[in-house]
């Protein structure tokens, strides 16, 4: 073979490899934003990865996924999110909480932003209005903090007798001071005494319980946060140790062992998450896009926990549960 064929074959087999790698499509890139751990909200993700495939579109398929999770570090969503900004990425999902909301909002005006959240977008400041959100935000309101004086209700129902309940709250977290606002004037409404109680770390939750026990709280209704979440199953040791009934919002307390959890379903919110971020990857805008409301909630008792408790749970709860656990 002459010289200068063997240059050109040469440079045909390096330009070949080089062409095939450029002709590879560039999948869009969605940043994923929670405030909490991946093991615990895997589920979540799960569901958020249904309602994008709804919409057409398959992680790794035809769509890249940068997931950036806080641990229940509050102070880290700026950063994250910032960092998903700078990426970068098409659109950036917040399914699971005010806080990572914000923090998008605060990184980013230009990148489509869509959030699942417990709380109504318009009075947050996040969209102008619920069916024209204008400008980059959109997504799925469920209830949740329009649930907070029904949850004391129903947890006055399990323990009548009661007339001191204590509320557990997460300082760092901005929703703390605002929730306790609205569960003292229900607290009031309803005859009964509100000892606030405060734990962002493993020791501030065995000193919190400490303080329940000294004031003789007769009932516990614990905020929503992540970290929270994460303590679940402390969370709940700690409830049945110190024989105090208590409601919290997520499923994975009751199924940990304590006693009530009633919340507006996740699980649906984080469905038209995904839905909503898959139809903007086609090209709809966000501010064209309504408020999706999720009217869906979930009660769920465990009847083990309310017998270690002595506790007999009216009818009317077992009859609007939509699981009991034996």
């Amino acid at each position: 073979m002459r010289r200068r064929e063997f240059i050109a074959l040469l440079g045909g087999a390096v330009a070949w490899p080089l062409a095939a790698l450029a002709q590879r499509p560039v999948l869009p890139v969605i940043g994923y934003l929670s405030s909490g751990v991946p093991g615990l909200f895997r589920d979540r993700a799960s569901v958020f990865l249904q309602g994008l495939a709804e919409s057409g579109y398959v992680e790794g398929r035809n769509v890249a996924i940068e997931y950036r999770w806080a641990e229940g570090h509050y102070d880290r969503l700026p950063a994250l999110a910032a960092d998903l900004v700078h990426h970068p990425v098409n659109v950036i999902v917040t399914p699971d909480s005010i806080v990572t909301a914000r923090a998008a909002k605060a990184a980013t005006a230009t990148i489509p932003i869509v959030f699942g959240i417990g709380a109504d977008p318009v009075e947050l400041g996040l969209v102008a209005s619920l069916n024209r959100p204008g400008g980059n935000l959109t997504g799925a309101a469920r209830l949740s903090s329009d649930l907070e004086p029904k949850r004391l209700e129903l947890l006055h129902q399990l323990v009548p007798a009661a007339s001191t309940i204590a509320l557990l709250i997460n300082p760092n977290n901005p929703g703390a001071l605002p929730l306790t606002k609205e569960l003292q004037a229900a607290a009031r409404t309803l005859g009964l005494s509100l000892l606030v109680v405060q734990a962002s770390t493993d020791r501030d939750l065995d000193a919190a319980f400490e303080t329940m026990a000294r004031l003789r709280a007769e009932g516990l209704l614990i905020s929503p946060d992540s970290y929270f979440i994460q303590q679940s199953g402390r969370l709940a040791a700690l409830a049945l140790g110190q024989a105090i009934p208590a409601m919290f919002q997520y499923r994975e307390f009751a199924a940990a062992g304590g006693l009530i959890s009633y919340a507006g379903s996740r699980t649906e919110s984080s469905r038209l998450v995904g839905v909503y971020a898959g139809r903007i990857l086609k090209g709809e805008k966000p501010g064209d896009l309504p408020v999706q409301r999720s009217s869906t909630v979930e009660l769920i008792v465990n009847l083990k926990t309310a017998r270690a408790l002595g506790i007999s749970v009216p009818r009317s709860v077992l009859a609007g549960a939509d699981e009991v656990i034996e």
